[in-house]
């Protein structure tokens, strides 16, 4: 079940391909992928409802399903269309100046939205503070093994794809707690486009190896971590060890309320999607955009991520309005709800 906020942006018209004729301009979006569960169900309708709210504008939408090329298409496509502003979460980052460049050729402002894009003349950057994001859930990592017992335990770091500048950043974050807290770090693996498939088969691997030696997997998003704990549970692994993640997808904050899953890190995705709306509306407009912080000499928003236990479903995801309890006790997660609180 889609969120009510969402659910209510799109009941105001705004799914399809393209919002309805504009006469103010035009806005591309174009994200990297649909494996990630929150780019279709949150970050897309966020910013189609914020665009909305400002004015009348087309959102030309595309979603590149992990293909540099593709996306790479698709900006052409949205260039050659006559877009007035182009908001991109890059598939490859690297590749992804080739398409900044083009929007400048052609006089068109890009917003790098979510992931940063090293060497293009981005005329804004919006996302999160990626490094904490990979502190927040190494140190949830290292406090939940240590209420285990297994301080000196190892783990296993399944990281996210090697073409998303984040991933590169969520592992500096993990690595600068995880270097000094005594775990041993037995393999890691870089997830090619964040597959939760590819991510199962690699821990099936490492259990195959390493047995019962596994206390703890850091395991970069959701999406991985289902991967994981699917692995884990294949292979009768008991007791789980601690799995984090990050997102809040609703499989997740479930796999949370069962014990499944340790900790998921939150990030407020509407209000991300409605800072890159604003900016866009301001940039077709000619209006100049400011910023709290910079990169690169890039105007830059960073929002602030938030760790997520069980202990914090109520007051986070619950609260903010991203998922009801009826989204998350579903018949099957009802007796863990109540058990941990969640009523």
């Amino acid at each position: 079940m889609l969120p009510a906020l969402v659910a209510a942006a799109m009941a105001a018209g705004l799914g399809g391909c393209a919002a309805p004729s504009s006469t103010e301009g035009t806005i591309a979006l174009l994200l990297p992928d649909a494996k990630t569960a929150r780019y279709e169900t949150f970050d897309r309708p966020f910013f189609e409802a914020g665009v909305a709210a400002s004015g009348d504008f087309t959102v030309q939408y595309a979603n590149a399903d992990q293909d540099a090329a593709k996306q790479q298409q698709q900006a052409e496509s949205a260039l050659a269309a006559g877009v007035d502003v182009l908001v991109l979460d890059p598939v490859d980052g690297r590749a992804a100046v080739t398409i900044v460049s083009q929007a400048n050729a052609q006089g068109v402002p890009v917003i790098a939205y979510d992931r940063f894009i090293a060497g293009g003349d981005v005329a804004y950057y919006v996302s999160f503070d990626n490094e904490r994001v990979g502190l927040l859930q190494a140190a949830a990592l290292v406090d939940g093994l240590a209420l285990r017992g297994q301080s000196g335990g190892g783990i296993l770091m399944v990281n996210g794809s090697p073409t998303d500048s984040n991933a590169a950043e969520f592992n500096s974050g993990a690595r600068s707690v995880l270097d000094a807290s005594g775990l041993n770090v037995l393999a890691a693996y870089d997830t090619p486009d964040w597959s939760p498939d590819k991510a199962q088969e690699w821990v099936a691997g490492q259990i195959a190896q390493r047995g019962d030696g596994i206390a703890g997997v850091y395991a970069a998003n959701d999406g991985t971590a289902g991967g994981a704990i699917a692995a884990l549970k294949a292979a009768g692994v008991e007791p789980l060890p601690l799995v984090t993640g990050q997102d809040a997808e609703l499989a997740a904050i479930q796999r949370l309320v069962t014990g499944d899953q340790y900790m998921t890190v939150y990030k407020a995705i509407r209000r991300q999607a409605e800072r890159a709306a604003e900016v866009a509306v301001a940039l077709v407009r000619g209006e100049a955009v400011t910023a709290p912080d910079e990169r690169d000499g890039i105007p830059t928003t960073l929002l602030e991520p938030v760790a997520v236990t069980v202990d914090d479903i109520l007051a986070t995801v619950v609260a903010d309005g991203v998922w009801t309890i009826q989204d998350i006790c579903t018949p099957d997660y009802a007796e863990a709800c109540d058990a941990a609180g969640i009523r």
